[in-house]
């Protein structure tokens, strides 16, 4: 049987293009990308898709976003090799990798996390909220992932931070063709609240407990 072939996003393809540039030096390591109007001129695309993908070149490790300062490149190497084998590898395997950083990284951040840390992770639950409510299921998806980054972002370890957002990516897609509507995100919304709270209260045996029984209803 014929693979499908998947039709990049244009967000993707403004990805791979920085990418190029990152990988040829065009940008050393440190220096400071062009702000978002800049790209959105160069590539002739909107600020959704620029920022779609300075998200990718972050979570394959090229970019670092610095909140009010701007995106620096702190990588002229991505993670290639871990993800040629990631995309080649069955979903149960993604997964059951994904369980074991997961558990990890939320037991860090339970003990790590900072006020400024928390404060994102409860505007991303909020976001993830709004979009699940409104049935915008791929917005939803993106969101969820991205609360379990700010956590892992959190716990303090960089090389567990890194293989999460290694890891999440892959993960995006297989949510995108396996939700079709936010009822699942609905209905475990309440669950990452309290996965929040116990992070909050650094209650790390809840939230380790909490975050095994999120694990167990994907």
């Amino acid at each position: 049987m014929m693979n499908r072939i998947q039709k990049k996003s244009l967000a993707q393809e403004v990805a791979e293009a920085l990418q190029y540039s990152i990988e040829r030096g065009a940008f050393a390591i440190n220096e400071k990308l062009p702000t978002e109007p800049e790209l959105m001129q160069k590539f002739n695309v909107g600020r959704s898709t620029i920022r779609e993908a300075i998200k990718y070149l972050a979570q394959s490790g090229f970019v670092k976003v610095q909140q009010g300062l701007g995106t620096f490149v702190i990588s002229s190497n991505s993670n290639s090799a871990l993800d040629d084998k990631i995309e080649r590898a069955d979903f149960a395997d993604i997964f059951e990798v994904r369980q074991l950083i997961e558990l990890k990284t939320v037991e860090k951040a339970a003990s790590n996390r900072s006020p400024a840390q928390l404060d994102k992770m409860k505007k991303q639950l909020a976001k993830r909220q709004k979009y699940a409510q409104s049935g915008d299921t791929l917005n939803c998806i993106q969101a969820d992932v991205d609360f379990h980054i700010l956590v892992a972002e959190s716990c303090g370890n960089a090389i567990l931070d890194q293989l999460y957002k290694t890891m999440s990516v892959h993960v995006i897609k297989f949510f995108s063709n396996m939700y079709k509507d936010t009822s699942t995100f609905i209905e475990s919304q309440d669950i990452h609240e309290r996965l929040l709270k116990a992070i909050e209260d650094k209650d790390v045996p809840s939230a380790t407990r909490i975050a095994t029984k999120i694990i167990g209803k994907l």
